[in-house]
């Protein structure tokens, strides 16, 4: 951590998390508690609960928690110290030189210094285009149909024909070549180490926004034949085109519940213009992995609108596994007969696209639609083919349901007896290859149901810990810290355990203070927010000697595979053998 954990705390106590989260969603106080609609998924019906008491909030749908730090990381994805520095400025505290080494402090002021590089490039660039220079870029964007106020809102910009026009400019602002070569905007002229010139000119100008609404890089279209069409910064310390998406510091907020993912920047913008502000772009490049796990901390369904000739199909078809593999929803619009997604705009009109996202085919529809088109559904052999492939592809769905639902859309579309298909995809599963990749799949299963059980059974224990004393005393010489196997919980229990033997406060806001982590500060937050309902001292009783029993259980056997020395896996085996008459019992209560 970068600054002192007492000027963090005192921070978070000046900034009301009510009054904060207030901001962004309307709060409706509703006994002890304050209630809105949820700004981390959709919903109808309010189930966010912000308590002033605790200085926390709690959403009952989707599980969100945390503090005010938490809310802010959250609500606009920053870092731990980025929150810090936005919640001291709200309440006027002046923050110290962050506490770093002299390495640490030298490489985070040189990563800023490039930020600011980008920041005055796109500024250039936006004066370039209102020049006299930039009168053909701006008729360019014009015939785009694209508004001033669009243009404003992403800096649409123009670099000058003049291939060291941006060089000159940036050296006279004090920064160097090796900064300038360092964010991409200049490059070595033809091998000569002491020339350089712009990488852009000549070119409409696309600033790239990270999330934190920083330019990171820069993507320009040519106003003449040259080529490349379109030339993207270079791999940089602040752009990495695999783990960016165009747009999407405006279509993180949307709030619309999907995404829309489209091909290139003009799209986007055409998109945004015309009210659709959930949409984004991967970056020149195929859509990544990285994207997709981008894409799934903001929402859960995305709608791919590529441009409807061979070449955007065939994307379409690769980005799909991607993203389901991200765990996302993937639906594909139709856009026939229409190139793309302004190309509709403008002849259908922006409500009318309202139709083609609200139309968009299930993935594996689409995907069974382009599979038709490879095979003769005339010819016996080949149509046979054909259904023998859907039937692979149904044996490969993971989730019975959703394979069930969708077999029962193939059969009526195409005829096909049940009995038939079914036949197929038993003969098909019976395949060397499947049933290996099942067994595989199902052990993976069966280790990530442990891993969450062992998750639940920990933040449980810890739950009760943090509301009674009596419990924590019955407790603490049968569960120590690091018999916790995640190691979030580990550090939260040393920190409750302490607070306990210190007899100070234990303050749900503060102990998430102590995590970076978004995730890591979730996590402490729902323990803190335990509301497993007991009906007596006896399901109590029971549900703690369960709850001890089967961490003390996972901490031996976990053990027993690490230790080595034969009298030291007997003692675990002995240990293990005297849980089983674990007997804890609480003092009568009221």
């Amino acid at each position: 951590m970068f600054y002192d954990e007492s000027l963090v705390e005192e921070i978070r106590i000046q900034n009301d998390i009510i009054e904060v989260i207030g901001q962004h969603i309307k709060l409706q106080k509703k006994g002890s508690s304050h209630f809105g609609l949820c700004p981390f998924h959709n919903e109808k019906t309010p189930s966010f609960s912000v308590s002033a008491d605790k200085q926390m909030y709690y959403c009952f749908g989707c599980g969100a928690s945390g503090n005010v730090y938490t809310y802010v990381m959250e609500y606009e994805n920053y870092s731990f110290v980025d929150a810090i520095k936005v919640l001291a400025d709200r309440v006027h505290i002046n923050l110290p030189e962050p506490e770093m080494s002299e390495e640490t402090k030298k490489a985070y002021q040189y990563k800023q210094k490039l930020f600011d590089a980008n920041r005055d490039a796109a500024r250039y660039f936006y004066q370039g285009l209102l020049s006299e220079k930039g009168e053909k870029a701006l008729t360019y964007l014009n015939e785009r149909e694209l508004s001033e106020t669009i243009r404003k809102k992403f800096g649409l910009g123009y670099a000058y024909f003049f291939r060291d026009d941006l060089y000159k400019y940036m050296v006279s602002k004090g920064y160097s070549e090796q900064m300038l070569l360092d964010t991409g905007l200049i490059a070595v002229e033809n091998g000569n180490a002491n020339a350089y010139r712009d990488r852009f000119f000549n070119r409409v100008m696309f600033p790239i926004f990270d999330i934190h609404n920083r330019v990171i890089g820069f993507g320009g279209r040519v106003l003449d034949d040259s080529q490349p069409k379109y030339l993207n910064s270079p791999e940089t310390r602040l752009f990495d085109k695999s783990k960016n998406l165009y747009g999407l510091n405006i279509a993180r907020n949307a709030r619309k519940g999907h995404i829309i993912v489209v091909e290139g920047y003009m799209d986007v913008i055409a998109l945004h213009q015309a009210g659709y502000n959930q949409t984004v772009a991967s970056l020149g490049t195929a859509f990544t992995q990285g994207q997709g796990n981008l894409l799934k901390r903001y929402i859960d369904e995305i709608i791919i609108a590529y441009d409807s000739d061979s070449a955007g199909v065939n994307a379409s078809v690769r980005a799909i596994p991607i993203l389901e593999n991200a765990g996302l929803i993937v639906r594909i619009a139709n856009l026939l007969p229409y190139k793309d997604p302004d190309d509709y705009i403008k002849s259908k009109g922006a409500v009318a696209f309202e139709s083609v996202i609200s139309a968009a085919t299930p993935a594996f529809i689409f995907e069974i639609n382009q599979l038709e088109t490879k095979y003769k559904l005339d010819d016996p052999e080949s149509k046979t083919r054909f259904f023998s492939e859907i039937a692979r592809r149904l044996v490969h769905m993971e989730n019975e349901l959703k394979r069930e639902n969708y077999l029962e859309t193939i059969l009526d579309k195409y005829q096909i007896k049940k009995e038939a298909m079914n036949k197929e995809m038993e003969l098909l599963g019976k395949d060397v290859g499947i049933v290996q990749e099942q067994k595989q799949t199902q052990i993976e299963e069966k280790s990530r149901r442990n891993e969450e059980a062992t998750l639940v059974t920990e933040k449980n224990l810890l739950g009760f810990v943090v509301g009674h004393r009596d419990i924590y005393d019955a407790i603490n010489q049968l569960i120590k810290p690091d018999m916790l196997l995640d190691e979030t919980y580990q550090r939260l229990a040393t920190m409750i355990y302490k607070a306990y033997d210190e007899d100070t406060s234990l303050e749900p806001a503060r102990f998430i203070n102590q995590f970076v982590e978004v995730d890591e500060q979730t996590k402490v937050a729902r323990v803190f927010n335990h509301n497993i309902h007991v009906e007596s001292q006896g399901q109590l009783e029971k549900m703690l000697n369960d709850l001890v029993y089967h961490i003390k259980k996972q901490y031996i056997d976990y053990m027993a595979r690490k230790v080595s020395s034969p009298s030291d896996l007997q003692a675990l085996l002995d240990e293990k053998r005297s849980i089983q008459n674990l007997n804890i019992t609480l003092k009568q209560r009221n």
